[in-house]
């Protein structure tokens, strides 16, 4: 499956046949099915959205619903091209996940001209729900202002002041980086230097010089999955920690974690929107999803995914009506968001979902008593703390 070069791989999951009268509702799960993000996206947005239809009962204003999902290949062509395909020839009436933020935004322009919903769970970057924002989006799990705003706050305040970036050239880490400064010089700190690095690189070594050779107190990794994990491998090579510096990941997942091991990810801060051993409904969802996934763990995304899938159709059948994605998200902001992923949830004008993010520390190996028991969660961040306020906000939708 993760070599799997199919652009759509249609009717990958039917709960209720098509008739000869009525095409069902298609939910389309738009992620990388063979590269650096399918371990945290992937087969676990696919299932997380199925488990969801699913548990919705299979039907939609009356009529089956289909999970499908297409392969963007990490690049924003063929992420807008499946989503104009699917909305104009597939009757998919929400594009859901979506990996890589200069992805979304291609694919957030075809659901704005299509009023088309899009639930996002993986892409990030803040600028989704700023400047770029869109009636029929929900970003639903994380953005780089909450991601910054956690572990950036956290680590300046606890006496760690001069910052260096290795950032990821593209969409998301910019956003990363810019959101990050933005909360360690609110916090006291400052920024003394950054260097940027290609998607997929394998060789940090020049870039990790840079950084020891600055003095900073935190080396800040604001890129994502497969280069966050050969960055963190690298610099434990390069004695980074031993020496006494930081390392900062500012966006580690469960699967990143679990990649680079607890001998090199011990004692890592971050920020997360959702661990599977937090209380009985994480626990109790996340058994149910590791039984489908051959006992493996879902990350936040997947968590997301299945949550945001759940309360579009909660809103659809509330708006009485799928097809336009705006009027879906207006019925869901009159509704309660609550469920084992959100706490005290609500949707903004802007499409951020705004709800408790939490701080984590990753525990050493010896603290560690199964496969998947990595964090301990040090504090739990208010939703309206975690994300950026209305109040200066660029989203064209939002009245002053």
């Amino acid at each position: 499956m993760k070599n799997l070069k199919t652009i759509i791989l249609s009717s990958v999951f039917t709960l209720t046949a098509a008739t000869a009268f009525a095409e069902p509702y298609r939910i389309g799960v738009l992620t990388d099915m063979s590269g650096m993000n399918y371990d945290l996206s992937g087969q676990g947005s696919v299932v997380a959205a199925q488990m969801a239809v699913e548990d919705f009962g299979g039907k939609l204003l009356g009529e089956g619903i289909e999970v499908i999902v297409g392969d963007h290949q990490n690049k924003p062509d063929i992420g807008s091209t499946l989503a104009r395909t699917w909305i104009d020839e597939q009757n998919v009436v929400a594009v859901v996940d979506v990996p890589t933020s200069s992805v979304a935004m291609a694919v957030q322009e075809i659901t704005r001209q299509k009023d088309t919903a899009f639930l996002i769970s993986t892409a990030g970057s803040s600028a989704l729900t700023a400047e770029a924002c869109s009636a029929s989006t929900a970003q639903w799990t994380w953005d780089t202002y909450a991601l910054a705003n956690g572990t950036g706050r956290a680590l300046t305040q606890g006496g760690a002041k001069k910052w260096y970036f290795i950032t990821v050239d593209y969409t998301f880490g910019h956003a990363l980086e810019a959101d990050t400064t933005q909360a360690v010089t609110a916090a006291g700190g400052e920024v003394i230097g950054s260097v940027r690095h290609p998607r997929e690189t394998t060789d940090f070594s020049s870039y990790i010089l840079q950084a020891q050779a600055s003095g900073a107190d935190v080396i800040a990794l604001a890129n994502s999955s497969g280069d966050t994990m050969t960055a963190l491998k690298q610099m434990q090579e390069f004695g980074i920690t031993e020496a006494g510096q930081k390392v900062a990941g500012m966006l580690l997942f469960l699967t990143d974690v679990q990649g680079v091991g607890l001998d090199i990810a011990q004692d890592l801060t971050l920020t997360t929107a959702f661990y599977w051993d937090m209380d009985d409904a994480t626990r109790e969802w996340s058994a149910r999803y590791s039984e489908r996934m051959g006992g493996k763990k879902p990350t936040m995304v997947h968590a997301g995914v299945y949550s945001s899938v759940m309360n579009y159709l909660k809103a659809a059948e509330a708006a009485g009506q799928a097809k336009s994605g705006s009027k879906v998200m207006e019925a869901m902001r009159g509704m309660d968001i609550n469920d084992f992923f959100n706490r005290n949830a609500y949707l903004r004008e802007d499409g951020r979902v705004v709800h408790d993010m939490f701080l984590v520390r990753v525990k050493k190996p010896s603290e560690s008593t199964s496969e998947g028991d990595l964090y301990e969660v040090l504090a739990t961040i208010p939703g309206k703390e975690a994300f950026a306020s209305l109040e200066n906000s660029t989203c064209p939708l939002v009245k002053k």
